[in-house]
């Protein structure tokens, strides 16, 4: 008897394993395609291949009826993302505007026939897309503190020209990604926050400097991280900081017609520069006043930001704060130990912690649809601009 129900249980969790990682086909059929260039190789890239552009088995061939078609035969249950291109990044379809967005999605729970149409190609659109106002203050500005050169754009108001008016500064990280589309790159092809078309929409907003990011990924993260952990025990957020600090802004206050003060003295950033952000506030109130802490890496700090907040010593200067926070309700991270993030959940832990230590002022804004990326950080930005400039 027990032999018999050992092995029924046997059969009973092989048949679960068996629905739980089930997979299906899912047919995509192209209705439209541009008129330019006429018979483009086609292929399909997505997060069920990793987001690898131009894999042979993903060219897409057209079907007896004439319209583009693929099969992709081991899909798993949940969301599929996915874009087409003609062979690699800079070859990505488009909106009928020419920008790029957000991938196709679906969620998939059988076998499914997914219908689209390509609006445009990017690459026969204009390559840049920063607007008038953003200017290469340098692309060689060297970082003493790093002892390395990075490239820094300066955003300027509409109405800056047009008199001798000061402007709060708003001081960003990852600069290459913020303005311009020719610059920009991410996991899922170049997209842009498109922080200068939002910025446009007000003649006196503020002055935006962006820092290019290292271009070495885990450099990146080292300079984006304060606190030394078990991934990282040699990292340089905090020369990073003082770099912006005590040389960056007075350099910027010199050169440009800024309102200098603590209530005019801005940062924002995502992810890993959402937390590097976080840091600047907590360790420096006397210098940013508003902070824009985007889907903040909080889940890989191994708690060192809640031990800062623990530290702090409530003071005038936290107290005349204001912090904007966002996440997605969709961004969640596996750890090492496989459990899964909730990054909103992160978010308004750590906001918990902060109000109970030092009580700024703080937003807090969720996208339940939301995920990790530019293409959310993009449709974020305008409510957080808005907040920013806006009494």
């Amino acid at each position: 008897m027990q032999m018999m129900l050992k092995k029924l249980g046997t059969v009973f969790f092989t048949l679960m394993a068996i629905v739980v990682t089930a997979q299906h086909k899912v047919t995509i059929r192209i209705t439209g395609v541009p008129a330019s260039p006429a018979e483009p190789e086609l292929f399909i890239t997505g997060n069920y291949n990793k987001w690898l552009p131009a894999e042979k088995q993903m060219r897409i061939a057209k079907n007896d009826k004439g319209l583009y078609q693929i099969t992709l035969p081991d899909v798993k249950p949940g969301l599929l993302e996915f874009k087409f291109n003609r062979g690699n990044w800079q070859l990505l379809e488009c909106t009928a505007a020419g920008k790029l967005a957000n991938p196709h999605t679906a969620i998939i729970k059988s076998d499914t026939t997914l219908v689209v149409k390509i609006e445009g190609w990017r690459d026969q659109y204009p390559a840049n897309t920063a607007s008038a106002q953003v200017h290469l203050l340098s692309d060689s500005f060297y970082i003493p503190q790093l002892k390395t050169w990075r490239t820094i754009w300066v955003y300027l108001p509409k109405g800056y020209g047009a008199g001798k008016k000061r402007y709060p500064v708003l001081y960003m990280h990852d600069g290459q990604a913020l303005f311009d589309e020719a610059t920009s790159e991410g996991r899922t092809g170049p997209v842009e926050w498109a922080v200068d078309e939002t910025a446009d929409n007000y003649e006196d907003g503020c002055i935006i400097v962006a820092v290019n990011h290292n271009h070495d990924k885990k450099k990146r993260i080292q300079e984006y991280y304060v606190t030394a952990n078990e991934d990282y025990d040699t990292v340089y957020g905090k020369q990073y900081l003082d770099f912006i600090i005590h040389n960056l802004k007075p350099h910027i206050d010199k050169k440009y017609r800024t309102l200098t003060g603590q209530q005019h003295t801005y940062m924002a950033g995502s992810s890993m520069g959402g937390l590097l952000t976080l840091y600047a506030g907590l360790m420096y109130p006397q210098v940013f006043g508003r902070l824009g802490v985007l889907s903040p890496s909080v889940w890989l700090d191994f708690e060192n930001s809640y031990q800062l907040i623990n530290n702090v010593v409530p003071n005038k200067w936290y107290a005349s704060q204001r912090y904007y926070f966002y996440a997605g309700g969709n961004e969640n991270r596996m750890k090492k130990d496989s459990s899964y993030v909730e990054m909103h959940n992160d978010v308004q832990q750590t906001i918990a912690a902060i109000q109970k230590k030092i009580q700024p002022q703080i937003k807090l804004a969720i996208n339940p649809e939301g995920r990790h990326g530019p293409w959310y950080w993009s449709l974020a930005f305008p409510a957080f601009y808005q907040w920013l400039v806006q009494p």
